[in-house]
């Protein structure tokens, strides 16, 4: 259990002119026409590394509505959205962040790991059903893409004079992959080329799931543990002098690490993060040869990192867990490796843009913010914020319910999305903006 305790929202409530201005940005947000281009945007396919049609159909549309707009090309078939709306001058760059890829390609091969059975959030297409959009990524990462340029177009429409630069941006490689083929695409890749490319904020929204604001994100760690034994052959009995199965040990060595990773959660929970982790596969043999036993079973799995843990310091957990189990178990033959990691990141929670979100965030929901439930989903906002960028969090509940189309269980929200769920937390991040691009600098501490 996390001892995190919240400290209170710093009072500081809109002025009479911010107010005007907020409702009158508000007014200009239209449902229908979010869910019109949440419908365009999931409807182009764009699994990690091959982002590149979908970010160009937002850099042309951002160009559009009022914004400097421009397309970042990482690779032949993958690039980033950023766009720029330059205020009146002394006032704070606020950039309004979301990844463009999709954690699936749907194709003939994933199919058949995934289950999917042509469910309506599991269709590289849209389709649109009174309120709900449908189709691969329509909630996550689409929905994000979608609200936030809703948010960005009806504030521009409003004429409210800024001060500050409204920035958006639109990540390929935001999801927790690692795409080989497509030059290692994932893990935050595409955000990274952002900033390091002139994509400068003194802070930065996120846009995820969960009707809460959070100022700190997990990171994630991803190891191989490898169970060894002989190559064998089914024709040979029990008890064959130097034959040693790989995978029946894996079996015991599988339910020793799903506990030690429930202990390793629950060991490293602190502040709002909650580091779970899933054994993710297992590998082993060939389908083509059932008759040669493998001599090595490979388990993987993706255990999440506090911002208050480092990846080597995981790295270390690990290696102790592996070296009490081979101690306990001296038959079995074990390696390991850690074969990709993020860190986690925080931000200070008394920032500007932490306690601006928190303002704003209570003033629609009519409540104190209180302490939100833990997460541990990472997102690109832990590299923001391991940039240096100030980054908060906010969401809108989810998975939405009550569906109209059959949608995939255990991911089942990725690809669905009620548009009425979004409109609260657009006005809440509307908020933000009044609040924070309507000051000057040294108003927020910069």
């Amino acid at each position: 259990m996390s001892d995190y305790t919240p400290i209170p929202t710093v009072p500081n409530p809109l002025s009479a002119q911010q107010l005007a201005w907020y409702e009158q940005a508000c007014a200009r947000i239209d449902a229908r026409r979010l869910q019109k281009l949440l419908f365009a945007v999931t409807d182009i396919h764009s699994p990690t590394g091959l982002a590149r049609a979908a970010s160009e159909f937002m850099v042309g549309h951002l160009g559009k509505v009022g914004f400097n707009s421009r397309y970042m090309p990482m690779t032949e078939t993958s690039g980033n959205v950023f766009a720029e709306r330059r205020g009146s001058g002394g006032g704070a760059a606020v950039m309004l962040y979301s990844p463009i890829d999709t954690h699936l390609e749907l194709d003939e091969e994933e199919r058949q790991w995934t289950g999917s059975k042509d469910e309506a959030d599991m269709r590289p297409r849209a389709q649109i059903v009174d309120d709900w959009v449908y189709g691969l990524g329509a909630s996550n990462p689409k929905a994000m893409v979608a609200t936030l340029t809703e948010i960005a177009t009806a504030l521009v429409e409003s004429g409210v004079p800024l001060m500050g630069d409204l920035l958006l941006g639109m990540g390929d490689g935001g999801m927790p992959v690692d795409i080989s083929a497509r030059q290692h695409s994932g893990m935050s890749n595409g955000v990274l080329h952002l900033l390091n490319r002139g994509a400068a904020a003194d802070f930065a929204v996120v846009m995820k799931p969960w009707n809460w604001v959070y100022h700190e994100e997990p990171g994630m760690g991803w190891f191989k543990l490898r169970v060894h034994g002989t190559l064998g052959y089914a024709g040979v009995p029990r008890g064959t002098p130097g034959f040693r199965s790989s995978v029946v040990p894996a079996a015991d060595v599988i339910q020793e690490l799903e506990k030690w990773i429930v202990e390793y959660a629950e060991r490293n929970t602190s502040g709002v993060v909650a580091p779970h982790g899933w054994i993710s596969g297992i590998r082993s043999g060939n389908p083509e040869r059932p008759a040669f036993p493998s001599a090595i079973t490979e388990i993987f799995f993706d255990v999440r990192i506090s911002p208050r843990t480092s990846p080597a310091d995981v790295k270390a957990q690990f290696a102790a867990f592996v070296a009490d189990l081979q101690r306990r178990r001296p038959d079995l033959v074990l390696d390991w490796e850690m074969y990709g990691s993020v860190p986690g990141g925080t931000t200070d929670e008394a920032n500007w843009i932490v306690q601006s979100a928190k303002r704003g965030w209570e003033f629609i929901e009519g409540r104190p913010h209180g302490k939100p439930d833990l997460l541990g989903g990472q997102t690109d906002g832990a590299a923001l914020r391991r940039y240096g960028v100030p980054t908060v969090r906010i969401g809108w509940p989810w998975p939405a319910q009550g569906a109209t189309e059959p949608v995939a269980e255990g991911l089942g929200g990725m690809g669905a999305t009620y548009i009425p769920d979004l409109l609260p937390c657009a006005r809440k991040i509307m908020y933000v903006l009044i609040d924070t691009l309507t000051r000057k600098r040294e108003e927020m501490g910069l």
